[in-house]
């Protein structure tokens, strides 16, 4: 899984808690007009469309089912991409008032897989369906094979989802669970056990005092 800001845990945690998915966040695509036509090195836009302005976050699951952190646009429209940068050579990103847009500048095969975009309302992530976006896949036909053949036509599109794959992701979305359950209650124990530290002493200093004063 690609390297990202904290927050790609967060989004991480949308594959393996149940409950988040909202229908408030919808995916439109810009350009091109036709998805099922997108063209090697050509610009694909697309449009998550919201009812609040608290700031998204656009993540692409490949057709190996890894997930890839791309963009966090905040509510002030500044951009955060992967590595924590805040420019990137690959994708272009930015917000109106609640619709957020991402694009690939040049769109390769290894920009191939389903877009998803994220928000985090009221401690919950929401994640809109799925936008799948892949280049045509043609087959060439030997001229000397008899029979019939078969020919996948450019609406056909790559199983995102094989079962060592789900496997793999499962695995490693447990573990950003974990961490995302454990890291915030540890903090709580730790504010506790100061303030209790604090509360011993400070009784200790009254009683003193109080001792001092019947003398």
């Amino acid at each position: 899984m690609d390297t990202s800001p904290a927050l790609l845990l967060l989004l991480a945690l949308g594959f393996c808690c149940p409950g988040i998915y909202g229908q408030s966040l919808e995916i439109k695509v810009r350009s091109p007009k036709d998805i099922t036509q997108l063209r090697l090195g050509q610009k694909l836009e697309l449009e998550c469309h919201t009812d609040k302005s608290h700031g998204a976050s656009w993540i692409r699951r490949d057709t190996s089912g890894t997930l890839h952190f791309i963009v966090f646009i905040n509510s002030l429209n500044r951009a955060t991409f992967e590595g924590n940068q805040k420019t990137s050579s690959r994708f272009e990103a930015s917000k109106d008032n609640t619709i957020y847009r991402l694009a690939v500048k040049s769109f390769t095969q290894r920009d191939e897989g389903s877009y998803f975009c994220v928000m985090n309302l009221n401690q919950m992530l929401q994640f809109s369906p799925g936008q799948r976006a892949f280049l045509p896949v043609t087959t060439k036909v030997a001229p000397s094979t008899p029979g019939p053949t078969t020919q996948r036509g450019i609406t056909e599109n790559p199983d995102l989802t094989t079962p060592y794959a789900e496997e793999r992701m499962q695995e490693a979305l447990n573990f950003f669970c974990h961490i995302f359950i454990w890291v915030p209650l540890a903090g709580a124990c730790l504010l506790l056990l100061v303030a209790l530290v604090i509360t011993i002493v400070l009784c200790q200093r009254t009683r003193r005092r109080r001792c001092r004063c019947k003398r």
